[in-house]
């Protein structure tokens, strides 16, 4: 059985915790760690901050998930789709090298606007481009352009990465 990344959504402010009390059970996980300046009236200190609120990584087969799950402070696993969300290898070593390059990083959601290049990451339509018509709150309305005929489908957003205008 394979063991892969999932992400382990904790109480507020449990993350490094959390991250402790899975290693004391030997799992593999990552809770990346974005390094920020602090200014105090008698000093400046470097200090250590969880770069996704209340999320953890951990590298598990299916017969661990249920240690995780036992764990203080953890509240559950993120799911998409019904099953524990998956993240790929690559994506946890591309945090880890961004964050061991820059200090005071910033994890924000992407914005999609209207007109905006996108494309489809998951599904049916993926690796397709298309512009984004209108966002809805989870969906945005994305006109595909490709073989000279425009359809236009209602994809999630989370299903959709900017592309580079052609």
């Amino acid at each position: 059985m394979s063991r892969k990344w999932l992400a382990v959504y904790t109480r507020p402010r449990w993350e490094k915790k959390v991250n402790q009390l899975l290693i004391e059970k030997g799992l593999e996980c990552y809770c990346p760690l974005n390094k920020i300046r602090r200014k105090w009236s008698d000093r400046v200190k470097i200090v250590e901050e969880p770069l996704f609120k209340s999320y953890v990584f951990v590298k598990v087969d299916d017969n661990d998930r249920a240690a995780v799950r036992m764990t203080n402070g953890a509240v559950n696993f993120v799911y998409w789709d019904g099953k524990p969300a998956v993240i790929k290898e690559k994506e946890i070593t591309a945090i880890k090298r961004f964050l061991d390059e820059y200090e005071n990083v910033e994890a924000r959601p992407m914005e999609l606007k209207v007109n905006q290049r996108v494309r489809v990451t998951n599904g049916t339509l993926m690796d397709q481009e298309g512009k984004v018509l209108d966002v809805r709150h989870k969906t945005a309305r994305v006109a595909i352009d490709s073989l000279g005929y425009i359809l236009i489908a209602y994809i999630d957003r989370t299903k959709l990465t900017s592309a580079q205008p052609k």
